[in-house]
This record gives structure tokens, sequence and C-alpha cells, in this order.
């Protein structure tokens, strides 16, 4: 099976109706339409399985080659907004570092996912009480509830957790980003298990604690090993950013008028 590059405007973007709704996904689409990002789809007539795609992702996916590989010619419009995100992120901080796409460090990596993350928190927020048939929610929705459910949440606590989400899902999208910036930064800086577990305690009050590891937090702690540049003062750059998105009334909205608008 070979594979062949890709953008958008080639794409067929699946559950893209419910998505159209919240006006900030159809600018994250407007964004990925015009900015190049290159896709890697299997050639005319073969397919991919989503076994196989997301080892390829997880594991070769490289920041500056910027190519995420679909299993098809199709995309989830979820996928449409964390791809825009990571691209969005990485074009902002070269360019409030003055650098022409500096390769990321690990605190750039970690912003630029924790963003992505913490909107399909927000999705669910917005999307629940109007298209609570959506692809999206079947998928997610059941995952975070199995993942709350092994870190003791019972299944009224989730229920509850969900309720707050959807009541302010701009508040839930700061709230949970910054912790999982939190959590990434003070975990990669840990040596061992007993260190790793202590810093894990230490955020076991934050109220989104019970999804953390829904997110998959130990690849992006690999991947921030393995790949990330020194650190360096595009790190000063990101914590300008996070200390902003923090301050800000509003994040999302922030993010949507300076980075989108």
């Amino acid at each position: 099976m070979q594979f062949r590059p890709a953008t958008l405007d080639e794409l067929t973007i699946d559950d893209r109706a419910p998505a159209v709704g919240v006006a900030i996904y159809e600018r994250l689409e407007a964004f990925l339409l015009g900015s190049g990002h290159r896709f890697l789809i299997p050639e005319a007539g073969q397919q991919a399985s989503w076994d196989r795609a997301l080892f390829l992702n997880l594991t070769y996916w490289n920041v500056e080659a910027g190519a995420d590989v679909l299993c098809d010619d199709h995309i989830p419009a979820d996928v449409v907004a964390h791809v825009a995100w990571h691209e969005l992120a990485t074009r902002q901080i070269a360019r409030a570092a003055g650098a022409p796409r500096p390769s990321p460090s690990s605190a750039g990596l970690f912003f630029a996912e924790s963003i992505a993350s913490a909107f399909d928190l927000y999705l669910v927020g917005r999307l629940l009480p109007r298209a609570a048939d959506s692809d999206f929610l079947a998928t997610q929705v059941p995952l975070m509830a199995e993942c709350a459910d092994n870190a003791g949440l019972p299944e009224a606590g989730f229920s509850a957790l969900l309720e707050e989400v959807t009541r302010a899902p701009e508040r839930a999208f700061e709230d949970l980003r910054a912790l999982l910036f939190d959590a990434a930064c003070a975990l990669l800086a840990c040596e061992t298990a007993t260190a790793a577990q202590a810093a894990l305690e230490e955020l076991a009050g934050h109220r989104f604690a019970p999804l953390l590891h829904h997110y998959q937090l130990s690849n992006w702690i690999l991947y921030a090993r393995a790949y990330a540049a020194p650190s360096s003062e595009p790190d000063e750059v990101v914590r300008g950013l996070d200390r902003t998105l923090r301050e800000a009334p509003v994040s999302l909205d922030w993010l949507d008028q300076n980075w989108l608008g």
C-alpha cells in the first residue's frame, strides 16, 4: 500500500453538519483549507486500517513535515479542528518568537496539543444539547465515561461533569487546556514512576483530573523526549501565550479573535 499527499479540499469531511453550527469550527476549517496542510491518504482503491493509521500517526508524525495519515479520503470534522489548532499554534509560536517555524520545544508541543485536545471537550459541550446523535459524541462520550469510571468517578459524577461542560463549554475548554498543559510539563520533568505519581496526585483535585488518561499523555511525553528541540527562547514565548489564555476573560474568544480573526 502506498500513500499520496492530499489537501483538505480533496477530502470528504464526515459528521460535518453538526460542527458547522459552531461558528469557530467553520473558521478553523476555512483556515486549514487555505493553509496548504497536507494529509497522507492511500492511493486510489486502497485503504489503511484504523489501527495502522493510528500507529503511523502516533509513532512517526513529524510536526515539521506536518502530514497526518488517514485511512482513506475521509476525515471527521473533529479531526479537521484538531489539525487546524496544531497548525495555528505552530505558526503563532513562530510568529511570536520572530522565527520561521522553529523546531518546537516540549512546551510548544504541549501548548498546541492542549488546545487541540481541549477543543474536543468544548465540542462535546456545544453539541450535546443540539446534536446528541452526532458520530463524534457517539464515540467520544463513551470513551470519556470509561476513563472517568476507571479513575473512580461514578456514573452520576460523570453525568454531572457533562452538565457543567454543557452549561459553560468555553470555561471547560480553558480549564482542561490549562490542566493538560500543566500535567504534561510536570510529567516531562519526572524521572521515575514515583515522581510521576506524585505529580499526578498534585492535580487530583482538578474537576477534569478523571479525564486525564483519556488524552494519552504518555504519547505526549515520549514524543517530546524523542523529538522536541532543547529548551530555548520559544519556551518563554509559549509561557507568555499560556499566561495570556489563563488571564483572558474567555480564552477561546481570544484565540478566535487573535489567531483566526
